[in-house]
């Protein structure tokens, strides 16, 4: 396990050489315990169904994704540490990179057994503000057998798999939202995340992207 400012220097080595990057928070670290608390308090009655496309434009298609979601925010103390980790992780990264993120926004992920999400990119070039895409997972003692990995393909390529990310709690997966098509295999247990997006500011006129 690595320190924060390791594994923030680490990360930014990953995105700038391969533009992906995995690694594992220290399990004692406050924002991820934060978090395990947090799922504790949270009931499956707290998620809704997810859907494709931003706010209320999206629509729900059971036949790409049947994972169920919930987005933090700074109102929950526990959701705003660890809003505030990624903030620093955000400057860090703007420091080292030069990325000009602007913010980050993110949801816990509850994928129920049978639940999956179909191969698909983040953002796609010129037509969003997602730069880097993050997902965090919070699921202890998963095995082998309870399914659930992230793949995630060549961007050369997209018939190859370069990964396959056990959802072990504590392995946190970075990589740049227009580049990487990955999918959520089946789980056959119930599996947590948090999955979260870093994004620019193309605000034009009246039009104020990302939304306040």
């Amino acid at each position: 396990m690595a320190t924060q400012s390791n594994l923030f220097e680490q990360i930014a080595l990953d995105l700038q050489v391969h533009g992906l990057s995995i690694q594992s928070l220290d399990l004692n670290e406050p924002a991820l315990l934060a978090l395990t608390e947090r799922l504790t308090i949270l009931s499956p009655q707290d998620f809704r169904k997810a859907g494709i496309g931003r706010q209320e434009e999206h629509n729900k298609n059971e036949y790409i994704r049947r994972d169920k979601i919930h987005w933090l925010d700074n109102k929950n103390p526990q959701e705003a540490l660890f809003l505030s980790y990624m903030q620093d992780l955000q400057s860090y990264l703007n420091r080292k990179l030069f990325l000009g993120l602007f913010s980050y926004e993110c949801h816990f992920a509850r994928y129920e057994p049978g639940a999956f999400y179909k191969k698909h990119l983040d953002a796609f070039k010129g037509e969003t503000n997602r730069v880097l895409s993050t997902v965090l997972y919070l699921n202890p003692f998963w095995q082998s057998q309870d399914g659930g990995e992230l793949a995630v393909y060549d961007p050369h390529n997209p018939d190859n798999i370069l990964h396959i990310v056990a959802p072990s709690y504590g392995t946190l997966v970075t990589f740049l939202s227009d580049e990487f098509p990955h999918e959520v295999l089946r789980a056959k247990k119930t599996r947590h995340s948090i999955a979260g997006w870093f994004r620019v500011n193309t605000s034009v006129g009246g039009n104020i992207d990302p939304p306040q």
